[in-house]
């Protein structure tokens, strides 16, 4: 049978970690938390789920933290003028805007606009950047987290084949460059490969994130393979999986990562350890 890779369980001893960390920050700074400022646009209501969890990830680990809603109807002017404040405002360390944003609202524009130093998303195209080097201070959070999951369960990708099934610029990109850099040999497929099944068995750690519900069976896996799924989808009874249909690759992966209770508590984890970096650096 496959160990599942429990991402809550991760998550907790992680946040322990943060919140013990938070302290020691706070004491060192006489008495000031760091802070996370959070920007909805809007009312979609799965960015209101994250931002909600956002918040209470913050409260958990001792950060302060602010939301700001603003409406649909936001114009663009409004929005960069609010990024420019918090950008300029001391108490803030770490700035995130949600996506998706309204159409009309340029999404690469705001990301840029972020001050590079406070952008815990890690999207700006200078923390990009350091990350296409290693020499990174912020990592996008989803694969972070992936990495931390692989750390905490003695998972070293060095000397190993690793096949990222995606190639966006939040998950897929990111996550390949990170398991170049942990020494593992690794290949980027998407909906262009030829042979993606053919591809997949290939892989000693196999990262899903394309966004179809239980897409990768276990004809796609090597036996004794990690397999991560980083896909959050609805099946046909609207219940909540991933991108990999569990019951026919759990027994044939050697590790694999749940949906939910995987990858996705680790994300706002690894935002909130983000954060707390950017307050170190600042001080």
């Amino acid at each position: 049978m496959s160990v599942i890779m429990n991402g809550k369980e991760v998550s907790a001893a992680k946040r322990a970690q943060i919140a013990k960390r938070c302290e020691e920050y706070k004491k060192e700074h006489g008495g000031r938390a760091p802070g996370l400022a959070v920007i909805i646009v809007g009312d979609d209501p799965a960015s209101a789920v994250y931002v909600r969890n956002k918040k209470k990830g913050c409260e958990e680990v001792g950060f302060n933290s602010w939301v700001y809603e603003m409406g649909a109807e936001t114009t663009q002017e409004q929005l960069d003028d609010l990024v420019v404040k918090l950008n300029n405002d001391q108490s803030v360390d770490g700035i995130l805007v949600q996506l998706p944003l309204p159409k009309h609202l340029d999404e690469k524009h705001v990301i840029e606009l972020i001050d590079k130093n406070k952008d815990v998303d890690a999207f700006h195209p200078y923390n990009v950047g350091k990350i296409t080097e290693g020499d990174y201070r912020f990592l996008p959070c989803t694969p972070a987290g992936v990495m931390e999951i692989l750390r905490y369960y003695n998972v070293d990708p060095s000397g190993k084949n690793g096949v990222v099934v995606g190639r966006s610029n939040i998950v897929g990109k990111p996550m390949a460059l990170l398991l170049l850099h942990a020494n593992g040999t690794v290949k980027i497929c998407h909906s262009r490969t030829p042979d993606l099944k053919g591809a997949c068995r290939e892989a000693d750690i196999l990262v899903c994130a394309i966004g179809k519900a239980k897409f990768f069976d276990g004809e796609y896996v090597k036996e004794g393979a990690v397999v991560i799924d980083v896909g959050i989808n609805r099946d046909e009874n609207g219940k909540l999986c991933g991108d990999v249909d569990f019951a026919s690759v759990e027994g044939k992966a050697s590790y694999i990562t749940p949906v939910p209770g995987g990858v996705g508590p680790m994300t706002i984890t690894m935002l909130l350890e983000n954060t707390l970096k950017a307050a170190q650096m600042k001080n």
